[in-house]
């Protein structure tokens, strides 16, 4: 059954290479229930390992009650999201800038695509509230060691799509993964609505 939806999916489909600023789309079916429907930004990608966020996941906490500074340039809804079971303690921070912002007269932004960014959460948030559209807070990451991912994307696990500014900071009523499904080439589409669990079809 794990290959029933890779073969449907993916051995017709162009193979990317992961890359900061790309994003994991988890194929449906995905073995893994944590990571079932789920999108995910890479923000590092070597030969040592990569790691990104999974940008589906909002908890229940309030940016407020955990990291009130960042309230201001957060985007909503201004809720603490799950980045992936490591390290939960840390907090991660993505950025969508404002059009025009060059990012290299920004130190605190590390560019990833056009417009997002992965923020130093040492720096002042005031500093940034001219350069972002909105930003959001993620506790914990995501994290592959050396070759585990690009295993993963053979088994068709996941595939890599590029990402859009706008999908750091859906909103809430906003299916993520259905919308990024949605705009890939077919059959992927067809997709978008497959349940995380399949008992709900």
């Amino acid at each position: 059954m794990p290959n029933f939806y890779a073969d449907r999916l993916f051995n017709a489909l162009e193979r990317n290479d992961p890359a900061p600023g790309m994003l994991l789309v988890a194929a449906p079916g995905m073995f893994s229930p944590e990571f079932a429907r789920s999108v995910v930004l890479i923000i590092e990608h070597s030969d040592r390992m990569t790691f990104g966020v999974n940008l589906t996941a909002r908890s229940e906490l309030a940016v407020y009650n955990v990291m009130p500074d960042w309230l201001p340039v957060t985007a909503k809804p201004q809720a603490l999201y799950i980045g992936g079971p490591v390290n939960q303690q840390s907090v991660v921070g993505l950025a969508v800038t404002k059009t025009g912002v060059d990012m290299n007269d920004a130190p605190q932004l590390n560019r990833l695509a056009n417009r997002l960014a992965h923020v130093d959460l040492r720096a002042d948030p005031e500093s940034l509230a001219e350069l972002v559209d909105g930003m959001r807070l993620f506790a914990g990451y995501a994290e592959w060691a050396p070759g585990q991912l690009h295993e993963e994307i053979e088994n068709g696990d996941w595939f890599l799509a590029p990402a859009l500014p706008h999908d750091v900071i859906a909103p809430a009523a906003q299916d993520l993964y259905g919308d990024v499904m949605r705009r890939q080439q077919m059959p992927l589409p067809l997709f978008s609505t497959f349940p995380a669990d399949t008992m709900d079809n």
